[in-house]
């Protein structure tokens, strides 16, 4: 039997602004029963609301996660970083799809046709679930690194350049997550 129905995915990335952390991507693909009206933008949904969505995506969507990492950050510089965790993302999934919509204005060199979306977290849906995916396995890695180095706060802020934060970094100077290519203006 010939499969008629395109298989398309969506990918996002979380974690462009931290101080520390990697930034993280996520692929996914919905099937046709999943219901879109339960994804939305991340930064749209409260944060029960995310976690909720998170678990409905994992249990009925293919998904893929990829990293990179403060290191790659600093080497690389912080959008091909992002475009580098995009690529593992894909390649994390483990099945491929026919066609790719990225959020964004960026194409990360993935190996099928695609199109890059601006506001695509908004307007389409294995986007929006990619979103949440991307934002909600980040926050969950700066929430277990908080139980390894709890001088940060990154349980609460998740390495973004809070005031807290930044009082934190003046203090203790930076760990080993934190990207050293970042400016820093630490007052």
């Amino acid at each position: 039997m010939e499969r008629t129905e395109k298989i398309i995915c969506g990918l996002d990335e979380a974690g462009r602004g931290p101080l520390a952390g990697p930034v993280t991507a996520a692929c996914v693909i919905l099937g046709a029963q999943f219901p879109v009206d339960e994804v939305a933008d991340s930064k749209t949904l409260s944060e029960k609301a995310r976690e909720r969505a998170f678990k409905l995506i994992l249990t009925q969507a293919q998904v893929g996660i990829g990293w990179s990492w403060p290191e790659e950050i600093d080497r690389l510089n912080i959008l091909q970083a992002s475009l580098l965790a995009m690529r593992r993302a894909y390649e994390a999934m483990g099945c491929s799809a026919d066609y790719a919509y990225v959020d964004g204005n960026q194409w990360p060199g993935l190996p099928i046709p695609g199109e890059a979306v601006v506001r695509g977290d908004a307007l389409v849906s294995c986007i929006s679930a990619a979103s949440i995916v991307a934002k909600v396995a980040r926050d969950h890695w700066m929430l277990r690194w908080s139980w390894l180095d709890d001088r940060y706060g990154f349980e609460i802020h998740k390495g973004y350049p809070t005031a807290a934060h930044r009082q934190a970094l003046v203090q203790h100077g930076p760990s080993v997550i934190h990207r050293k290519s970042f400016h820093w203006k630490i007052v």
